[in-house]
């Protein structure tokens, strides 16, 4: 049985991994964990003129499906919202905003644990 410690462990480590991956692919971190009293937002990045909102999901198996499979519509629109907002509070103008995706697979090998989606929603 996995505790509430080694599951938010667990995802701090799936969202540094993703993070490293994102800047090295020549995205720009903007905001990390944001939040408000209708969610919270995993990483916010510009990726050249485009402000991207990255939702980070981590499963350590399989036993409950594929990292990017927790990922609902419902999701997607709180994640839109959740965007909006964060523009709105940080006063940022964007002309493009992109939903992307990443899952971390840890039962996998390192190579193949991360799994990047662009513009899901």
């Amino acid at each position: 049985m996995t505790t509430a410690a080694q599951r938010n462990a667990m995802g701090v480590y799936g969202e540094d991994l993703a993070a490293r991956h994102l800047v090295a692919d020549g995205m720009v971190v903007l905001d990390r964990n944001w939040r408000c009293p209708e969610g919270e937002l995993d990483l916010v990045l510009r990726d050249g003129p485009v402000v991207v909102v990255c939702e980070v999901k981590t499963r350590r198996d399989a036993a409950f499906g594929s990292p990017l499979e927790a990922v609902t519509g419902a999701k997607l629109c709180r994640l839109r919202r959740l965007a909006a907002r964060w523009l709105r509070e940080h006063q940022v103008s964007a002309t493009e905003v992109r939903i992307d995706l990443v899952g971390i697979d840890l039962s996998l090998p390192v190579a193949e644990r991360l799994d990047h989606v662009r513009g899901v929603g």
